[in-house]
């Protein structure tokens, strides 16, 4: 301890809200990973793995954990190696985009696994923000384009001039019009 005793005089309602400032900024800078869940059944057809596959890829591809269950019913129970294939056959398609975090684990009835992102939830962000504004900027490319081409046609000359309508003649000489 000092001799004499050093203090500093401060407001402490300053400090109180510096403290908070920094606190709600870092908040803001932590991206927190979201552990999503996929329901399968063993004996899922071709059409219906594509489709929760692609669920996967699309997790993925966020930045967000994939929790796969292959939920087991009546004599399914008895083959788990069933289940077991078509989680390793998940993992193997989406290779590129996560990694298998935890190998698949017989629980009760179901079996799971947890597949992670090979890049960070930060990252992903940024990369589909920066997607999303190149599809902006391509969709008002071809907007202005357009309205350039419908510019140039009315600057070319006049519209066509539409014809005089008249009354129909009528080519049943029986009526009268």
């Amino acid at each position: 301890m000092a001799r004499p005793p050093v203090c500093k005089l401060m407001d402490y309602g300053k400090f109180r809200y510096e403290t908070a400032q920094k606190a709600r900024e870092a908040r803001r800078n932590q991206s927190n990973v979201i552990i999503k869940e996929m329901k399968l059944r063993p004996k899922i057809d071709a059409h219906d793995y594509e489709t929760k596959k692609g669920h996967v890829v699309r997790f993925l591809k966020a930045g967000d954990k994939v929790k796969i269950t292959i939920m087991f019913r009546g004599r399914e129970q008895h083959r788990p190696e069933l289940g077991f294939r078509l989680l390793q056959r998940l993992a193997d398609d989406v290779e590129e985009l996560g990694f298998v975090e935890s190998s698949p684990k017989q629980d009760g009835r179901n079996m799971i696994m947890v597949l992670g992102p090979h890049k960070k939830k930060a990252d992903a962000r940024v990369e589909a923000e920066a997607e999303k504004a190149s599809r902006a900027a391509e969709r008002a490319e071809a907007v202005a384009e357009e309205r350039a081409e419908r510019d140039a046609a009315h600057a070319a000359g006049p519209v066509a001039q539409k014809k005089e309508r008249r009354r129909s003649e009528n080519l049943d000489p029986e009526i009268d019009a």
